[in-house]
């Protein structure tokens, strides 16, 4: 079994309601409560809001981070949600992030970070003639 750092699932946020994607209080107060559904603690965030529209915002978790940026001409948000705890419940985070921007349709990208292969004791060749063919890594 290999082990993995960390987990970034990337959100893409389609059809959202341009208005609150473009409050920048509301974007705030929505990864705010995304992170604390989830289980993941916070330790700073900042966010900002662009002119004419749009906002981005970064929130610091002791697991990793969760980050957003805001297109409201396009009803789009891209989300990041970064962790390397298996204490953190995404999916929590996930149903925030709907119940907040309402959007037509999400998709999602999961990566594995810092996949570590595992230590093996033994190695064995792919095919085995004989026992004298297993070797110790």
């Amino acid at each position: 079994m290999k082990k993995v750092l960390g987990t970034q699932l990337i959100v893409e946020l389609y059809g959202c309601d341009p208005e609150t994607l473009t409050n920048r209080d509301y974007v705030e107060k929505t990864l705010q409560e995304a992170t604390v559904k989830s289980h993941a603690h916070s330790i700073g965030s900042f966010f900002h809001q662009f002119q004419p529209h749009g906002v981005s915002g970064v929130i610091i978790i002791e697991e990793s981070h969760y980050t957003i940026h805001t297109w409201p001409e396009h009803g789009y948000a891209a989300v990041d949600l970064f962790y390397c705890s298996n204490e953190v419940d995404v999916e929590k985070a996930l149903d925030v992030l709907e119940e907040y921007f309402k959007p037509e349709k999400i998709t999602l990208f999961e990566l594995k970070r810092g996949v570590i292969p595992e230590k093996k004791k033994y190695e064995i060749p792919a095919r085995v003639e004989n026992k004298s063919q297993v070797a110790l890594a």
